[in-house]
């Protein structure tokens, strides 16, 4: 006879799968982009643009991070991380060759299907370009869109990431770069440099495209990200074409933790790492109350 307990409960493999810690480059201040290979390939699933991994240091713990390359035959992939904590520091000491572990991916990935035939605008701010660099390099590589663009903040040059990434993009879309500072920045004829906030530079964006989105994508700080959907809804974009990434403290990935639980939203019950983290902005706003 079955237990009950057996026959309704989903269990959950909290082992880390092992991947070796190949090479990294610096890339913006307190940020390196890491290749990582799996000591199996295909011992994991072929993640979408969008999802994340849980990233275990053997002594410091695990920490989540977003693919930027998803696996290739041999089992590389990479990530960009920034050192923020722990798990992070004692990530950065490690050497080429350092064993890690890995589990994923995880959560729901970026509507791709969504976006084909579709004038897409994403703005991006600091370390939150990362998730949306798989979905740029598919998009390009497919080009299932009409079109696209890029707006990405940072405070300056300094803390700019993804740099190679950017100026292999600046061939195939439109490209600006939005500084705080923008010291002596010297502009090139592909890529717009524009100073101020995302939101400060959007009409000069508007004016400088010759087409209207009609698809909004955004991941980063999420004063940021509130402030720039608000922008786009006066400007008559509607809400279900507004689509976000969002960050909580995901610690289990699995939704057993409770740590990145979402309230005060449409959907009850929900859990970043499960349910998220991309999600269409009308989803994540407080419901009406009714007398």
């Amino acid at each position: 006879m079955h237990n009950s307990i057996t026959n309704h409960q989903t269990f959950y493999n909290l082992t880390p799968t092992a991947m070796e810690l190949v090479d990294f480059i610096d890339d913006g201040e307190d940020a390196r982009h890491f290749r990582f290979r799996l000591i199996t390939p295909q011992s994991i699933n072929t993640p979408k643009p969008g999802q994340f991994f849980m990233l275990s240091v053997p002594g410091a713990g695990e920490a989540p991070f977003t693919f930027t390359a998803k696996p290739n035959n041999q089992g590389v992939f990479r990530a960009l991380i920034r050192k923020m904590g722990d798990v992070t520091t004692a990530l950065f000491q490690c050497q080429s060759g350092a064993i890690l572990g890995i589990r994923g991916p995880f959560g729901k990935g970026w509507p791709i299907a969504s976006l084909s035939d579709k004038k897409i605008i994403m703005v991006a701010g600091g370390c939150g370009l990362a998730p949306l660099t798989g979905l740029i390099d598919q998009l390009i590589a497919e080009r299932h869109h009409k079109h696209l663009a890029l707006v990405y903040g940072a405070r300056n040059r300094a803390l700019q990431m993804l740099n190679p990434e950017r100026l292999r993009w600046q061939r195939e879309i439109s490209l600006f770069d939005v500084l705080e500072d923008t010291g002596e920045t010297v502009t090139s004829s592909k890529n717009h440099v524009l100073e101020g906030t995302p939101l400060d530079a959007m009409d000069s964006v508007l004016r400088t495209l010759d087409w209207t989105p009609d698809m909004l994508l955004l991941c980063g700080p999420e004063v940021m990200m509130k402030a720039v959907a608000k922008n786009f809804l006066q400007r008559g974009l509607p809400a279900q074409s507004i689509w976000l990434s969002i960050e909580r403290r995901m610690h289990c990935a699995v939704g057993l933790c409770g740590h990145c639980y979402l309230s005060e939203h449409h959907l009850a019950h929900h859990y970043v790492c499960k349910d998220g983290p991309t999600y269409r902005w009308d989803y994540l706003q407080p419901p009406e109350k009714t007398e």
